[in-house]
């Protein structure tokens, strides 16, 4: 402690705690400075604002031995001591630097595809056996190399284009660069066996045929279904094969 003017050594009073505190500071202080190089410290950093940081416990200070009286302290020994078992445990259970940086889950492109409107297409209805049958054939003379057109059935809950009907469900075509148009045909079971076409045989095909640039589906209802009376605005006239089923999805 400082004396006061006049006074004799040895005749100051007793430092309260703050102040011997404070006096244990500076002395850890000093001692740093001397003992320690920052340059060498790979926690010690100064930032833009002339402020120094520590890297590991992310704590702010003023100046040099303030940062380096935070380094003698019991916050930042218990972070190296966390520091040092985390490299630890890394050292017995070593990754491949390749393996360490690679994705989880590889990367996907969106592919961006310039639509060049809807393809052509055809449906022929017809009964056999009591059974109604549907033939569609889709023509996709500008498809793309490499890609073969595909199907899938939607139901009347899915689709956004019109209100929903419970009594309809769509049957969709896609094939790029064309838009996906969809058949809206009745809510009924369809035959499940499905196979190449042979006649007699198959009641649900599909065919590609890559010299016509065409795709082709057929499919049947079943029997026990069709018996029921159908919605006129669903099958429409004998005669008239393709009007009131098919609608276009853009997109």
């Amino acid at each position: 402690m400082r004396r006061e003017h006049g006074s004799k050594p040895g005749s100051g009073g007793v430092a309260s705690a703050s102040q011997t505190n404070a006096d244990r500071r500076e002395r850890l202080r000093k001692l740093a400075l001397e003992t320690n190089d920052l340059s060498k410290d790979p926690y010690y950093m100064k930032n833009h604002l002339g402020s120094y940081e520590c890297k590991l416990c992310l704590t702010l200070h003023n100046n040099e031995g303030s940062y380096l009286a935070h380094t003698q302290g019991r916050r930042h020994r218990q972070n190296l001591g966390r520091r040092a078992q985390k490299e630890q445990r890394e050292n017995l259970n070593p990754q491949p630097l390749a393996a360490a940086l690679q994705p989880t889950q590889p990367l996907q492109r969106v592919k961006k595809t310039v639509k060049i409107g809807t393809p052509g297409y055809k449906v022929v209805k017809e009964r056999i056996n009591n059974q109604l049958a549907l033939l569609f054939t889709i023509e996709y003379p500008e498809i793309e190399d490499g890609i073969t057109p595909r199907y899938r059935f939607m139901s009347w809950l899915e689709q956004k284009v019109e209100p929903g009907d419970k009594r309809y469900q769509y049957l969709l075509f896609a094939a790029d660069p064309y838009e996906t148009i969809a058949f809206k045909i009745p809510n009924r079971p369809i035959e499940s066996n499905i196979g190449p076409e042979v006649p007699g045989e198959s009641k649900f095909w599909t065919r590609w045929a890559e010299d016509t640039n065409t795709f082709s589906l057929q499919l049947y209802f079943k029997e026990d279904e069709t018996k029921q009376e159908q919605p006129n605005d669903a099958m429409g006239e004998e005669n008239d094969v393709t009007s009131n089923y098919a609608y276009f999805a853009r997109g």
